[in-house]
């Protein structure tokens, strides 16, 4: 019996299968073939002449083996009816042409691999997206796997597809110089792409989904790779998007395969409380049931378990065993408008007792992906808390598929649902975090912040409310409004009240800014933002403005680093600076420079790899740098070879910093380190800060001497023990400003004592000389008893 035509194709030798670059292969085992392009433009073009009759019939021989079984899309046929007849037939085409073009390809379970496709396609078509988005799920790997084009792609099926076909395809042609790397500009170009149409991620999530259920047959070490991966980037897009079935399920697959153990125990203790449990569930299911009943209020009630990882994570985060997590159970109420939500409310409070601090209305203020319903905690019988959600079936579609719900995909559509708006919302946001973050593993570490699980809601001056991640200040507040906004911010008043732009905001807060043209970022405003946008803001205005500052910063930390390792800058060539930006992926010297100061880079690491450069190079022939070369015309007569430390005298502006930990000032001995992005932080040899932090990072503390020349104040903390006695801090006051001092800020200590009390001051002096000056002034002082230079800790 002769095999059909597709049949004979998956039988087909390795040989005849096209070369497949690396990317979905994670999952794939594709024979090691060459490619041989016209061959494989010339099968796809008779495959898709033939008959397709068994392509989409039901599979005809079950007992074949994996390998050469028939795919049959009866399965993903049967879910869009919602299409019309045409689009169904542009989707044949695309099955038949992706079949076609993953000719000889198998996924590691043994299955041909169009199945995964199919599948995915299968899952999108479940959540009613566009043909377009089913086109593009069924050929979303031809591009990555297989050799072919976007331009054949446009051709067939049009520029939309082809372009979300692009869009879902991973880099493979660039060079990196790690997987970290890579996968940062991966998903650099992943989120891009989704944040110009939002199918792109819907498409991958469904590919990661089925990639995710098929893992068994992954290698452990891939299984636990891709696991950590979704847990940590595709299950928060998914939560951030409102899919909550898709984003429940990846975080329970991640768990299973990135901690197995773990979760085979939870697994068998949440079966053996399933029948434990089954009663008091049962009791509380009729008890609800028989209120609404009574009350003539018309219920859907819904038991179901709580996830395995949140049942994991809840006992993580409270420290508790299992049988301590009681609320393994919960119910929901699902309602037809939003009065019977409250009334059904109601009628479960009288019902069982609430607990105090457990409701949540995301009703009137939804949750950032869209997500409504109300919360309730009640305690149930034998004391069991019991949690109860109550929603419309409207928001029940929302809440289980988020931006997928009632999809219908229109280009800049007005009548967009107000989850769709929020999504739109937050991919544009992305925009921005691309446009000034300095390199992929920049951006990707600003999303990663951006996809938090929860929020706290504040309100602009004229009420409109905005959602902020828990922990966010009101700075990022100021930026979530705008990036200018946050540039020039001075003050923040919260509630009427002046407060600090460090202040942790609270639901409910009214934040008003306050700004002057005249201000700039601080790069200490980095160590408290929280939002990924405030945080790439801040770093782009800091590269640019202070562009110059952050270079000549990094050309002094090079020169030193190079005369640490005794390499003569006088012998680097033109060539050697290529090959160093090659290694480095620096476009200039400039920009490597730049990155040395914004701590990206280490100038020790560069250092060497100049030296290893300059050895192979041969550095007898006393090499000289041309004209163009700025590290012997520009460096090289400034700074002395014997100099090795860097010399600051507190003109460098923004690239150094002054840590308020220690306030160092001329005359301390200090250190230097060089924070990610941030330029470098001065501190005191003896800061127990620094002290904890160069026992932790080495690598990143440079050697710091203080200039001859100082001209500017720096800012110093005093602990001042007087008497009580009235009048006594105007005294103190007066004998610090004697000594020409400026006091920035005053505060008492809250410890009473009968005889004395602690005033602290912050003041500013030029050096440890004029500090000397002031405390001598203070020790004159009959009200005073003891001066103390303080630091935090």
């Amino acid at each position: 019996m002769e095999l059909p035509l597709s049949l004979k194709s998956r039988a087909t030798s390795a040989s005849e299968s096209s070369s497949v670059v690396s990317g979905q292969a994670d999952l794939l085992d594709i024979p090691n073939a060459s490619e041989v392009q016209a061959g494989k433009k010339s099968i796809i073009a008779t495959l898709l002449a033939q008959s397709s009759r068994h392509l989409f019939g039901p599979t005809s021989a079950p007992t074949l083996p994996l390998k050469h079984q028939v795919v049959s899309i009866e399965g993903l046929l049967s879910k869009l009816s919602y299409l019309k007849p045409d689009e169904i037939s542009q989707i044949k085409k695309a099955f038949q042409y992706s079949d076609a073009a993953h000719l000889g390809q198998y996924r590691h379970s043994g299955e041909p691999y169009i199945t995964h496709p199919v599948a995915v396609a299968e899952l999108c078509a479940t959540w009613k997206l566009d043909a377009a988005s089913i086109m593009a799920a069924l050929m979303h790997d031809v591009i990555e796997d297989t050799g072919s084009t976007k331009a054949e792609l446009v051709e067939r099926f049009g520029t939309k597809v082809a372009e979300l076909v692009e869009g879902l395809t991973k880099l493979d042609k660039l060079e990196f110089q790690s997987h970290a790397e890579a996968q940062a500009e991966s998903f650099r170009k992943m989120f891009m792409a989704m944040a110009r149409d939002v199918r792109v991620i819907l498409v991958k999530l469904a590919d990661r989904t089925h990639n995710m259920r098929t893992l068994d047959a992954v290698p452990m070490e891939k299984r636990r790779r891709v696991a950590a991966e979704t847990i940590e980037i595709y299950a928060p897009i998914a939560h951030r998007l409102g899919l909550n079935l898709i984003y429940r399920e990846l975080q329970d697959l991640s768990f299973r395969y990135s901690m197995p153990m773990r979760f085979r125990v939870i697994e068998q203790a949440v079966k053996r409380a399933r029948g434990n449990r089954k009663e008091m569930v049962e009791k509380i299911l009729q008890s609800a049931r028989m209120a609404f009943a009574k009350s003539d209020l018309v219920v859907d009630l819904q038991g179901r378990e709580k996830t395995l990882f949140s049942i994991y994570s809840k006992m993580r985060a409270k420290h508790v065993n299992f049988s301590q997590v009681l609320d393994v159970y919960a119910f929901r109420v699902t309602v037809s408008s939003i009065d019977e939500c409250y009334r059904a409310l109601g009628i479960l409070h009288a019902l069982f007792k609430p607990m105090p601090g457990k409701f949540k209305d995301y009703i009137a203020i939804p949750k950032l992906n869209g997500y409504q319903s109300l919360h309730t905690t009640l305690i149930g019988p034998s004391g069991v808390p019991v949690e109860f959600q109550i929603r419309t079936s409207d928001m029940h579609a929302v809440a289980e598929a988020g931006v997928a719900a009632h999809w219908a995909y229109k280009d800049g559509a007005p009548d967009m649902s107000e989850v769709q708006n929020r999504a739109h919302q937050w991919l544009q946001s992305l925009i921005d975090i691309q446009d000034s973050s300095g390199d992929p593993q920049e951006f990707l570490e600003h999303v990663k912040i951006d996809l938090f699980p929860d929020a706290v809601y504040v309100f602009t001056p004229k009420g409109h409310i905005r959602a902020l991640p828990r922990g966010a200040t009101a700075l990022d507040f100021a930026y979530s409004i705008h990036s200018d906004l946050g540039n020039t911010c001075v003050a923040v008043k919260i509630n009427g009240l002046q407060l600090p732009l460090r202040s942790e905001l609270k639901n409910g807060d009214i934040i008003e800014v306050v700004t002057s043209a005249s201000s700039q970022p601080n790069p200490g405003w980095l160590a408290f933002v929280r939002t990924g946008k405030a945080r790439a803001a801040i770093r782009h205005s800091l590269k640019t403005k202070h562009y110059s500052e952050s270079l000549q910063l990094g050309e002094r930390l090079l020169m030193s680093a190079l005369r640490q390792q005794g390499v003569d800058a006088a012998l680097l060539t033109t060539e050697v600076w290529e090959k160093l930006l090659h290694w480095t992926g620096d476009k200039t010297r400039e920009e490597a420079c730049v990155n040395i100061a914004l701590g990206r880079r280490s100038p020790q690491e560069l250092a060497i790899r100049l030296k290893i450069l300059l050895d192979e190079e041969g550095t007898g022939d006393q090499m000289r740098l041309d004209s163009a070369d700025w590290v012997a015309t520009q460096l090289e007569p400034t700074y002395s070879h014997q100099r090795q430390a860097i010399i600051v005298d507190g003109r460098e502006g923004n690239s150094i910093s002054f840590q308020s930990c220690c306030h160092p000032i001329p005359g301390d001995n200090i250190i230097g380190y060089l924070g990610k992005g941030e330029g470098l932080h001065i501190h005191t040899n003896d800061c127990p800060h620094a002290l904890r932090m160069l026992s932790k990072d080495g690598d990143k503390w440079v050697e710091v001497e203080w200039g001859k020349e100082i001209n500017r104040e720096f800012e110093v903390d005093l602990a001042i023990d007087t008497r009580q006695g009235k009048g006594v801090l105007a005294r103190v006051a007066s004998s610090i400003t004697s000594a020409d001092t400026n006091i920035l800020n005053v505060s008492m200590d809250d410890r009473y004592k009968e005889d004395s009390v602690v005033i602290r001051f912050t003041i500013q002096v030029s050096d440890r000389l004029h500090l000397s000056k002031v405390m001598r002034n203070l020790r004159s002082n009959h009200d005073v008893m003891r001066v103390t230079r303080t630091r935090s800790e």
